[in-house]
């Protein structure tokens, strides 16, 4: 007899006051692809893990809105899909900032739930620091 395969990770979840607001926010900001909506909340992002956005409609969730989520989003050319961020009014808690595995940058959500920001370009030639979503140093 065969063992069943081992659990995927399908979704994560990111509780919000507003849920209108915050699909707004991650579908037309962030630009995520809504994959699936209803009375629930949101899926988002195409493949096989989502993120979820839920109503925190309980004590316990409403107790994790406007917290560090522990998402990471890996983002091809970072500084651009950052500058277009700023464009758009979205809150930095960090800007995109040079780390020896990559450039990372945190941002809030309407309701202060904090997503990190990473591309894996690593620091060439001087080392200098990229320290602004335009590049400059």
């Amino acid at each position: 007899m065969t063992a069943p395969p081992p659990p995927t990770l399908h979704s994560v979840a990111i509780f919000v006051s507003d849920l209108p607001r915050a699909i707004e926010f991650y579908r037309d900001s962030l630009r995520l692809p809504v994959t699936l909506q209803g009375s629930f909340g949101a899926e988002l992002m195409d493949g096989p893990t989502h993120i979820g956005v839920h109503p925190a409609v309980h004590a316990d969730a409403k107790k994790l809105v406007g917290r560090h989520t522990g998402i990471t989003l890996f983002v091809t050319d970072l500084l651009h899909y950052c500058g277009d961020l700023h464009a758009r009014g979205v809150r930095f808690v960090t800007e995109p900032t040079q780390q020896p595995w990559g450039i990372m940058a945190m941002i809030a959500d309407p309701d202060g739930n904090i997503l990190a920001l990473w591309e894996d370009r690593t620091p060439e030639g001087s080392g200098a620091a990229v320290n602004q979503a335009d590049g400059i140093s």
